[in-house]
């Protein structure tokens, strides 16, 4: 009697034409969505002047559309795996469009929050099925390292080269233009996905479980908005019972998770080194790529004068770092053990915040693209080792959950980079800012809330604009210096976090 090829027959059917095809279709809605979150980047000066927005309803204005979008990423994740991942991802291709439409036309802040939020909503549909569509597209361990790679890399990417999209597209058309975007995106998506993408979803779901959902989304947006409070108003109360509710509601979760049968999240996951550890490096990779551009983007323009194209174009030795990086590491690990790859990368990231924290104001737009490459490098790295360590310890019938998990830690990660690092750069900028005496109370007030007020309100000073101006921009820098300091020390922690957990992974 012959024996069969165990080996053979465990041999995972490798990706053809049509796969790598539709990894093509997966990645429109990732750059989309990446290009999204950080688009606005250049454009809030602009917005400042067209819509007058207050300090909060400036963060609002970047922050709604992550936040929303983490709150609803695991519950989506858990809609995607049962009703099919392809479906999910059209109907959020569908509402996003319609809704990125209404964003550029936004005539008060108050209506872009709002659309912006509802971006978010759409967002969260789009991201868990891109994720969990690839880890069930290919099977073979090798390709599917490479397209993660090319996902991570085109997330990364996406995030990076959304102010340089912003800036070429604000240098000739109005702010509004950056949400118009989404259209030859989404198109495109719409048209080839039904074509090439496989529709998948758990075999065996379960029952939904809606008190499950609800807790979810008050843990993770009861945090992502108490975080944000603190941020901005301090130790307030709301700040305070917002976390509390977070942490109440993320307990409760956790205990009823443990007690169901079939659970939408698996949560003993978390006691998987390589997952848990991949999900903090995750999130703290785009905590400092969020939090960097975030006050860099305005540094290039309101500090250094440069006009917006000049200050894109500036970040784009970074944005090609980064694709080198996030697709050079898949050959790397394949000799180098992934957690020591990701600690040597992540030490790139660290020092480009020490460039600025000991340049301070005197760092030059030299020094800022040679700190941007050095960022990117150990972000292209950090989020392609990440992904595929996170698919690697789920079965493909609960990659939607964990595709959801680790979409999360990445919006978590916008959110607080510009919440933590972008609120750090207000506080230090409101109480190291010296207005000269006299000048009308009105230039000072609206001096006070953002650089970019302040700039706008200088010519209001009459002959005091200069001092103003100045006053101004040096008050941003010492934010700047500070804001570098601690992100420099958040890239130790995520290098210590990946030697401590990433290394010998078990796959």
């Amino acid at each position: 009697m012959t024996r069969s090829n165990p080996s053979a027959i465990a041999a995972p059917a490798r990706a053809g034409a049509r796969e790598w095809g539709a990894l093509a279709v997966l990645m429109l809605p990732v750059l989309l969505i990446s290009i999204d979150t950080t688009a606005l980047s250049f454009a809030l000066p602009e917005i400042a002047v067209a819509l007058q927005p207050t300090a909060a309803q400036q963060l609002w204005i970047v922050d709604a559309y992550s936040l929303v979008l983490a709150t609803l990423l695991v519950a989506m994740g858990n809609l995607g795996d049962r009703v099919g991942r392809r479906r999910l991802l059209l109907i959020g291709a569908t509402g996003f469009a319609i809704v990125s439409v209404l964003a550029a036309f936004a005539p008060t802040p108050e209506l872009l929050v709002a659309a912006r939020a509802a971006m978010g909503l759409f967002g969260a549909t789009l991201m868990p099925a891109t994720l969990a569509l690839l880890r069930t597209t290919f099977l073979d361990r090798g390709q599917r390292r490479l397209a993660v790679a090319i996902w991570a890399t085109a997330f990364s990417v996406g995030a990076a080269a959304g102010p340089v999209v912003g800036g070429l597209l604000l240098a000739h058309f109005p702010w509004g233009s950056i949400f118009l975007i989404a259209v030859p995106f989404l198109v495109p998506l719409l048209v080839l996905a039904p074509l090439l993408i496989t529709e998948s979803r758990d075999p065996a779901p379960g029952p939904i479980d809606p008190i499950g959902i609800v807790l979810s989304m008050l843990a993770l947006g009861g945090l992502a908005a108490g975080v944000k409070e603190l941020a901005v108003a301090g130790l307030d109360p709301i700040g305070v019972a917002l976390v509390a509710v977070a942490a109440l509601a993320g307990w409760l979760f956790v205990r009823r998770m443990r007690r169901r049968a079939n659970p939408m999240l698996d949560v003993a996951l978390f006691r998987v080194p390589q997952f848990s550890g991949a999900l903090v490096v995750n999130l703290l990779s785009v905590v400092a790529l969020t939090g960097f551009l975030f006050f860099v983007t305005q540094h290039l323009q309101l500090v250094e004068g440069l006009p917006v194209l000049d200050a894109a174009l500036v970040l784009v030795p970074g944005v090609v770092a980064m694709i080198v990086s996030g697709l050079a590491v898949v050959r790397v690990v394949r000799a180098v053990d992934p957690g020591i790859a990701v600690v040597v990368a992540l030490g790139g990231s660290a020092a480009a915040y020490g460039i600025l924290a000991v340049l301070g104001e005197d760092v030059s737009i030299a020094g800022i693209v040679g700190a941007f490459a050095l960022l990117g490098i150990g972000i292209g790295a950090a989020e392609t080792v990440s992904n595929d360590l996170v698919l690697s310890a789920v079965p493909p019938a609960k990659a939607g959950a964990a595709s959801a998990l680790s979409e999360t830690a990445y919006e978590f990660g916008a959110v607080l980079g510009t919440t933590l690092l972008g609120g750090l750069v207000t506080a230090v900028y409101r109480s190291t800012l010296a207005l000269p005496a006299g000048i009308d109370a009105d230039v000072a007030a609206a001096a006070r809330e953002t650089l970019g007020g302040a700039i706008a309100a200088a010519p209001g000073a009459g002959g005091a604009a200069d001092a103003v101006v100045e006053a101004a921009r040096t008050a941003f820098d010492h934010g700047v210096v500070a804001t570098s300091a601690l992100g420099a020390g958040l890239m130790l922690v995520a290098m210590l976090v990946a030697f401590r957990t990433l290394r010998h992974p078990a796959h």
